[in-house]
C-alpha cells in the first residue's frame, strides 16, 4: 500500500488538533484586528467570535478525549451545530451589509449596553436585526468583506468536523473496510 496505516483515533484526534489551531488562528487575527488595526467589532461580529470558539473549543476536546464511534459523532455534532450557527450569523451578516443603504437600520447601542440593558432573548433579537455598524464594511481581501470570509471559513470547519468525527471516509481511504 502506498499510503501507512493510520488508525481511525489518531486520525480523528490531528484533524481536531487541526480544527482547534484554524480557530485560534482566525480568532488571533480578530483581536489583531481589532486592537493593532483598530477596527471596531460590531455585535454580530462578537457572536462568530462567540461561535469559532466553541468550534475550536469541541475540536480541542474532541483531540484530547479521541472517542471512537459514538463518541466521536457527539463531538462531530456538536461541531457542526457550532459551524452551522456561525455560518447564519455569518450569513446575516453579509445580507445586511449588501443592503441597499436606504434599507440599512440606524446605528444603534452597543453590544455591553444591549445585555446590560434587555432580557438575554430581546438583546439576542435586537443583535440579529442588525444596526448601521454592522453594514459597514471596513475590511476587504481579495473582494469579500471579513462576514462573508467567516462566513466561509464556517462551512470549511463544519466539513472538516464532519469528515474528522462523523464520516467513515477514512476507513475506505486506509482500507479498513474490508466488506
Amino acid at each position: 500500500m502506498i499510503f501507512p496505516r493510520i488508525s481511525l483515533k489518531k486520525h480523528r484526534r490531528w484533524a481536531n488538533i487541526v480544527i482547534f489551531f484554524i480557530v485560534a488562528g482566525l480568532i488571533g487575527y480578530a483581536l489583531f484586528s481589532q486592537y493593532v488595526m483598530g477596527l471596531e467589532a460590531c455585535p454580530l461580529c462578537i457572536f462568530q467570535r462567540v461561535s469559532f470558539i466553541s468550534v475550536g473549543l469541541v475540536g480541542l476536546v474532541a483531540a484530547l478525549h479521541a472517542p471512537l464511534s459514538w463518541g466521536a459523532k457527539i463531538y462531530g455534532f456538536l461541531g457542526i451545530t457550532s459551524a452551522l450557527v456561525g455560518a447564519a450569523i455569518a450569513g446575516r451578516h453579509v445580507y445586511i451589509q449588501n443592503m441597499p443603504a436606504t434599507e440599512v437600520p440606524a446605528c444603534g447601542p452597543g453590544l455591553d449596553y444591549i445585555l446590560d440593558v434587555f432580557p438575554l432573548f430581546e438583546a439576542i433579537k435586537m443583535v440579529f436585526t442588525g444596526s448601521g455598524e454592522c453594514a459597514e464594511v471596513v475590511w476587504q481581501f481579495l473582494g469579500l468583506s471579513m462576514p462573508s470570509w467567516a462566513l466561509i471559513w464556517f462551512v470549511l470547519l463544519g466539513v472538516l468536523m464532519w469528515v474528522a468525527n462523523c464520516s467513515e471516509l477514512s476507513r475506505y481511504y486506509h482500507g479498513q473496510n474490508t466488506q
